[in-house]
């Protein structure tokens, strides 16, 4: 026998708490001590023998189907939906928007439908300047540019002409003393770079030179020997002119001359083999040093070369990174002035109905209208998918656990009060919700019901209720669940035997908003009390206290008089 779920809850704030343990029942039956006076519509579903004793505040603990749900009311939104924000930087004033309700259809889409207008003039106006800067930008760059590619260039000539006289200066070197002496000397000072050569040792060796140093050596004594040979032809003449005067074959100026080519070619005797001695002496060693130093003067210049090469190219790589730094940081500024300029105007992204999202929000700091400053990010206009609605419920933490994806639910909503809607469960949150306002203690779980089917005149916002099914119980006993009472962490009943209250403890099963499972302490067709005496612990500890000192004096009285019929 199925039992028909009664359709007034017993108390509302009862029913938001869920009544999902057994803890609660006596708090809920506590709320609900007026069910005697109204018990007359708790009632089994149709076909059931049970019944509640009308007048007498009893209920008939009968046998049939339970149905276990939850029912919770919800406000009804769309599953998906298109939120439009506003994407301008800052705040700014909404100059134009579409009335709420406005239905957009797939053609508004594709043509581009405004829906709302942001003021832009004062973006309008920066325009100008950006353009400016990006073209001062553009222009620095350029330059950049091209003083990098020159100074390029310039780094290759520098260092191939510090190359070339690197190369000169050693082939001078080698030309003025020779190759062979020339290398002898340059490995020695790669081996030992502070050693300075003693060219002493070179010129005392005159075979061992080659190259400018053995022909200027040569030449010199050339020189010498020629002098030699001028001087003795010279005295030979002078000789012979001086046997001719004597003789009176030759004049006297005859053999003066004789003597002046004497004199002439004897200092030119002496000035050859002064030059030679000089050369030995100075000219040698200061030629070979000059082009020892040039050929390392040269090298350095080399390395000093590549230096300023790499400083130079680095201070023109540094100015181009800067110049294309600001030129793209500029035209990206363009670029987001010209999105944000784009951005004041909001066109349809999907057919649907316009819904202002202060009107979703109770308690939405901003009123979406025209004239009002919103700032950045802030929602403006929802536009939800009416093909595929639900239903935002918060169910009570004690429910939570028993809510499972895909269970089945009915549905009512208050504006069509004679349609019967089927949905299924689509989500619940992991985290409980707070309810502050109401009690900070309880906890709530935002859960999505989906609305099977396609309802057209279902619109976001409207008022919902959810019955989600959580068992189907059969062949089972059920009381009314005020019937059922917790002292001292037990669960009792009371019931009617003959003319009095029997207290009878009973183990609870599932149940709804109306009726608890008993599955045992009580049998079929006991009476039990709708509204049981609700004594606290302290309350049934006093009575018992009570009963025992009551008990305790009878003992002692009774065990006086036994005392006084046996004295003498």
């Amino acid at each position: 026998m199925k039992v028909m779920k009664a359709k007034k809850q017993v108390n509302k704030m009862a029913g938001n708490l869920g009544l999902a343990r057994r803890s609660l029942i006596i708090l809920i039956s506590a709320v609900v001590v007026i069910a005697v006076g109204v018990f007359g519509f708790i009632r089994p579903k149709t076909g059931g023998s049970g019944n509640s004793n009308s007048g007498t505040g009893l209920f008939t603990v009968e046998r049939g189907d339970l149905t276990i749900s939850i029912t919770e009311s919800g406000n009804i939104k769309a599953v998906d939906s298109v939120d439009i924000k506003s994407k301008v930087e800052g705040r700014a004033t909404i100059v134009s928007i579409v009335p709420e309700g406005t239905n957009i259809t797939l053609e508004d889409v594709n043509d581009g439908k405004v829906l709302v207008e942001m003021d832009s003039s004062k973006l309008t106006e920066q325009l100008s300047q950006r353009e400016i800067e990006l073209s001062t930008a553009d222009a620095s760059f350029a330059d950049a540019n091209e003083s990098f590619l020159i100074q390029v260039k310039q780094n290759e000539s520098d260092v191939t002409a510090a190359k070339l006289k690197v190369e000169f200066a050693l082939m001078d070197f080698h030309k003025y003393l020779g190759e062979g002496i020339a290398g002898e000397v340059l490995d020695k000072m790669v081996s030992d770079p502070n050693l300075n050569p003693d060219m002493t040792s070179l010129i005392n060796d005159p075979n061992s030179l080659g190259g400018e140093a053995s022909k200027r050596i040569d030449t010199l004594r050339d020189a010498i020997l020629l002098a030699q040979g001028s001087l003795e032809k010279a005295s030979d003449v002078l000789k012979g002119t001086q046997k001719l005067y004597d003789a009176n074959y030759a004049s006297e100026l005859e053999l003066k001359s004789a003597k002046l080519d004497v004199d002439r070619y004897t200092i030119q005797e002496k000035a050859a083999v002064k030059n030679l001695t000089l050369f030995k002496l100075y000219d040698f060693h200061k030629e070979a040093r000059t082009f020892l130093s040039d050929y390392h003067e040269s090298k350095l210049e080399l390395v000093r070369t590549k230096a300023r090469a790499r400083a130079q190219l680095a201070q023109a790589r540094a100015k181009l990174t800067s110049a294309d730094a600001r030129f793209k940081m500029q035209t990206k500024r363009l670029e987001k002035l010209h999105d944000q300029i784009k951005a004041c105007i909001i066109k349809a992204p999907a057919p649907g109905q316009v819904v202002y999202w202060s009107s979703t929000q109770q308690w939405s700091r901003y009123k979406i209208e025209q004239g009002v400053e919103i700032p950045e990010g802030y929602k403006i206009i929802t536009i939800p998918d009416a093909s595929k609605m639900k239903v935002e419920i918060k169910v009570h933490e004690n429910w939570i656990d028993k809510i499972q994806l895909g269970q089945k639910a009915k549905i009512s909503i208050a504006a069509f009060s004679d349609e019967a809607f089927t949905g299924k469960v689509l989500k619940k949150a992991p985290l409980a919700e707070p309810q502050r306002f109401m009690n900070a203690d309880l906890k709530v779980y935002p859960t999505d019901v989906s609305i099977e089917g396609t309802h057209d005149y279902i619109k976001t916002g409207m008022s919902g209720k959810v019955e989600i099914l959580i068992d189907e119980l059969n062949d089972v006993l059920y009381v009314p669940i005020q019937s059922v009472v917790t002292v001292d962490k037990k669960e009792l009943c009371y019931v009617k035997v003959g003319g009095r209250d029997e207290k009878r403890e009973v183990v609870t099963g599932l149940f709804n908003d109306d009726f608890v499972e008993i599955k045992s302490g009580l049998t079929q067709g006991e009476k039990v009390l709708l509204n049981p005496p609700r004594w606290t612990a302290s309350e049934t500890n006093k009575e018992t206290t009570e009963e025992t000192k009551k008990e305790a004096k009878k003992e002692t009285t009774k065990e006086t008089n036994l005392d006084g019929e046996g004295k003498p």
